[in-house]
């Protein structure tokens, strides 16, 4: 085994873009990436749900809200110039209790205050009319919220 300065453990999102960053600032380091499946982003990353995040459910003004907004963004730009799928069709939240129309409203709120851009209320109708087969009593539109495959971005 030859001797290196840097080793990453795990071939998923978080230890490729670590690898990557050390090499971007130390490019003279010698990194190395151990994994233990038989290819790239087969774990976690690969199993998740591959939902882009939005940022509507945190704290206005916190670092998670700023950095999921940043990431966000982010991601996008290296799935355009890496040629990644991705949709950017946004997701639907939707209540189904008057106590959930309160905390949808609140969310709204929220994202809002985050920056979000299209974010809307909608009735049970234009719920419907999107998603004939939702039913709620009210949604909110996200249109910023997109799914892609973090198993192809690894």
């Amino acid at each position: 085994m030859r001797w290196v300065d840097v080793t990453v453990v795990g071939g998923g999102i978080l230890g490729l873009a670590t690898a990557r960053e050390v090499c971007r600032r130390r490019p003279r380091l010698r990194v190395r990436l151990m994994e233990t499946q038989q290819g790239l982003g087969r774990g976690q990353s690969g199993h998740n749900s591959g939902v882009l995040h939005s940022g509507i459910y945190y704290e206005p003004g916190s670092l998670k809200a700023r950095l999921c907004r940043r990431g966000r963004a982010a991601m996008l730009d290296y799935c355009r110039a890496k040629g990644i799928d991705h949709r950017v069709d946004g997701k639907l939240l939707v209540a189904n209790s008057e106590e959930e129309v309160e905390r949808l409203g609140h969310l709204v709120d929220r994202g809002r205050e985050n920056g979000l851009v299209g974010l809307r209320r909608l009735s049970a109708e234009e719920t419907r009319s999107r998603e004939p087969e939702v039913r709620a009593l009210e949604a909110a539109l996200v249109p910023e919220a997109g799914v892609l495959d973090y198993r192809e971005v690894c």
